[in-house]
Formats: C-alpha cells, structure tokens, sequence
C-alpha cells in the first residue's frame, strides 16, 4: 500500500474508533502509531516517542494553557459570575426577556476572564437558572439561553482553543485574541435578538422583571469592579505591550485568587478544588495534543496532507465554495466531537488548503487569522447541536425537570443567528481584520 493510502486507512479507523467512544487522544495516538509503524517501522516511531513529548510540551505558548484554566477556576470559585448576573438584571431585567439577556451579558463578561465554555456554562447555570426559574420562565427557554451563552466563553478572549489554534498555525496569540472581540460582541447581540424575538412571540417563556431603582444598578455595577479590573489588565496589557499572554495569564491568575480569596470562595477544600480541576483539565488536553501530534507526523509523512491541498486546489472550486464546504465538515464533526478535538484533528489537513486559496486577496497572516476566527466559531457550534452538545448536557444536569429534547428545541434559533454571522464574516472578512488598521492592531 502507498503513503497515501495507509493514510486514508488510518484515518478511517480513527472515525471507526470514535464511534465506540473510544477518547480521542488515546484514538489519534493509535491511530497514528499503527500507522506510523505500517510506513515507517517501529524504530522510527520509538525514536519519535523518545523526544516527541517533551518538543509539543516544552512549547512555551502552551503554559498559557493551565495557566487560563486556574484562572477560570478561580473565578468560578470567587462569586464573580453572581456579581456579573446582577448587573445585568439590575439594568434589563425589567425587559420582556430581560434576565436571559442578562444571563448571556454574564456570560460575556465572565467568558473574559475565564476562556472555558464549558466552565462558562457550568458556573453561569448555577447563578441565572435558579433565579429564571423562579421569575416564570419556562425551563425549556431558561436551559437553552444559557447552554448557548455560555459559548461565549471560548469566543470573548482568552480563549483557550484559539491558543492551540495559534500554535497549530503558528500565528500569534495576541493578534487571535484581538480579532476575536468583535465576533463575540456580535454573537452576544445576536442571542439577545433571538431572546427578544422569542419573548415577543411567545411571552410566556420570558416574561419581563421587577425594574431596579438607579441606585440599585449603580450598586449592583459596582460590584463587578473585579472583573472589569482583571479584564483590563490582563488584554490591556497584552496590546499595550506590557507582558506576553503567558505572563499575562499568570497575573490574571494571581487576581482571580485574590479576589475569591477575600469572597471566601478560595479556603482549603476550595484551593484545592481549583488545582484538581485545572490538573484534570489540563492533562486532558494535553493528552489530545500528544495523540494529535503522532497522528499528524504519521500524515505528514504519508504526504497526505500535501496531496489533499493540492487536489482540492487543482479542482480550481470557488474558495469560498471549499470554505462553506469545510463550514459543512466541521457542523457534521460537531456533532459527535468536542471543540478541541476538533481543531486538533482537522486543521493540520484543512490549514494548508486554505492558505493555498485567494480569499479576497488577503495576505497569508491576515488569512489564517480570518479563518482561526471562523474555526473558532463553527466549533463553538458544535457545544450546542444534538446528539454532543456538551453545554446543553451541562445546563440540562442541572434542571432535570426539563427534558432534553426540549432544550435542544429551543436551542435552534441561537443556532440560526451562529450560522448568519459565520455567514457575514465569510463574505466580509474586514468585519474580523478591520481592527489591525486602527492605531493599536
């Protein structure tokens, strides 16, 4: 068999292996070896073992990795979230649908600090569902705004995929980051149009508030200092210069601590938790970077990467047709995958084919950059589409009074809104790189 072919082979068996639920780390890593070994032998491949985990995992652009985690931990445990809620009530809670709206802004805000959908979520349900609940909103439009704000998490920076996005393609962390601020700001607007849309049409599901006193919103605004401190000193000195996202990182860790801490979220059992979840979250993904890392080297030597790129280009498509049509892939792959298995596994084959098309005439780092952002939000997608989506499966834990399939129904009109902006960033990509022409891009 040729290079090319083992590679398919293998590739095969690697979707084979997922569909037994087999982990994904540990179904790359196999899917790799086996590989590697039917190519190249088992001497090239131990030689690759011996030095293969410590070259991913002496990268100093992945200590960002843990280091956003403990910091999302630390504000989960330091009340900020609650804090964020409030605010949000306080101001447009009176609105029909105002406290799932502002349930998404909370999940904006903390999405900031925290760079974890599944966290955003997790931490988010806890504070807003109870309070939805019992102001008569309807469990099925309570479970859904909050499974699909809680994506927001991974689009408002840090986001902690569209690091391993950046060291995948090799493009920087900083520039990511500031690209993805205005598609998050987008998708928070959108899903607070879907609320109002759903709360006029059928009233029932979201019924408006108490309106809050000045003084109470000024109070309320008042008490989410922290995040907005952190916020500012964490990206605002990333673009000001001042430190790399890494020590940034740390900073904002250090901040978050202080700040649970003194809220006495941060004792001994809480500490601890903090470090058992960035530990366990941590190895995982670091786990799937090891077996993203033997199966791409096995691609890479079946040249199989190189001649996909290749042959899609000499079909001479479209370039927008192959983006939509890689758009298609990745809704499909989420389905049955989570986002960082997703990045991991398809941009080392689908990277190289779109930097060999003309999109608009875009230079090759504003291109990658364009299309991280697109990666970043299509797979943030797949958090919230049946049968894998994780944030709904988060958020329906916690109300086991609504049934899934309900959740999941009341989801699809956030998804519409996730599709139109994909759709206007395709056709517009100024609406990503237009902040690179102001002073500080």
């Amino acid at each position: 068999m040729t290079g090319i072919e083992w590679g398919a082979l293998m590739f095969g068996a690697l979707l084979l292996m997922l569909a037994v639920r087999i982990h994904i780390g540990i179904a790359m890593m196999l899917a790799g070896s086996i590989g590697y070994v039917m190519v190249a032998g088992v001497g090239p491949l131990m030689s690759y073992f011996k030095t293969g985990a410590y070259a991913r995992f002496s990268v100093y652009d992945l200590s960002v990795v843990p280091l956003f985690l403990l910091m999302g931990q630390f504000a989960t445990h330091g009340g900020l979230s609650k804090a964020l809620f409030q605010a949000g009530n306080a101001f447009i809670g009176h609105w029909r649908g105002g406290m799932a709206m502002a349930g998404v802004t909370a999940c904006a805000g903390f999405g900031a600090i925290c760079g974890s959908s599944l966290a955003t979520a997790a931490t988010m349900g806890q504070v807003a569902l109870p309070e939805m609940k019992a102001h008569n909103y309807s469990g099925r439009f309570a479970t859904a705004t909050l499974a699909a704000g809680g994506t927001l998490g991974i689009l408002i920076p840090p986001s902690v995929p569209l690091v391993i996005y950046a060291i995948l393609a090799e493009q920087n962390i900083a520039k990511l980051f500031l690209a993805a601020f205005v598609p998050g700001i987008i998708a928070a607007i959108g899903y607070m149009g879907v609320i109002s849309i759903v709360a006029r049409v059928s009233p029932k599901d979201a019924p408006a508030g108490q309106r809050h006193s000045w003084g109470e919103r000024l109070g309320a605004l008042l008490q989410t200092w922290p995040v907005l401190l952190i916020f500012l000193v964490v990206i605002g000195g990333i673009y000001g210069g001042l430190f790399t996202p890494t020590e940034a990182a740390a900073i904002g860790c250090v901040a978050t601590a202080f700040v649970a801490f003194r809220s006495g979220g941060l004792n001994k059992k809480g500490f601890l938790d903090c470090m058992y979840g960035t530990a366990g979250a941590t190895g995982m993904i670091f786990l799937i970077l090891l077996g993203a890392d033997i199966l791409n080297v096995f691609l890479a030597l079946t040249q199989m990467n190189t001649e996909l790129a290749k042959w899609v280009i000499g079909l001479q498509l479209p370039p927008l047709l192959v983006i939509f049509l890689i758009i298609f892939i990745y809704l499909v792959l989420g389905c049955i995958m989570d986002s960082l298995s997703m990045i991991l596994l398809t941009i080392p084959i689908f990277f190289p084919i779109v930097m060999g098309l003309d999109i608009g005439g875009l230079g090759a780092e504003h291109k990658a950059i364009w299309f991280g952002i697109i990666v970043l939000m299509v797979v943030e997608i797949g958090l919230i589409t049946p049968p894998v989506g994780m944030n709904v499966f988060i958020i329906s834990s916690m109300a086991k009074d609504v049934p899934m399939r309900e959740t999941f129904k009341f989801v699809m009109p956030f998804l519409a809104s996730d599709l139109m902006r994909i759709a206007v960033i395709v056709f517009f990509p100024s609406v990503v790189l237009f902040v690179f022409n102001l002073p500080w891009g």
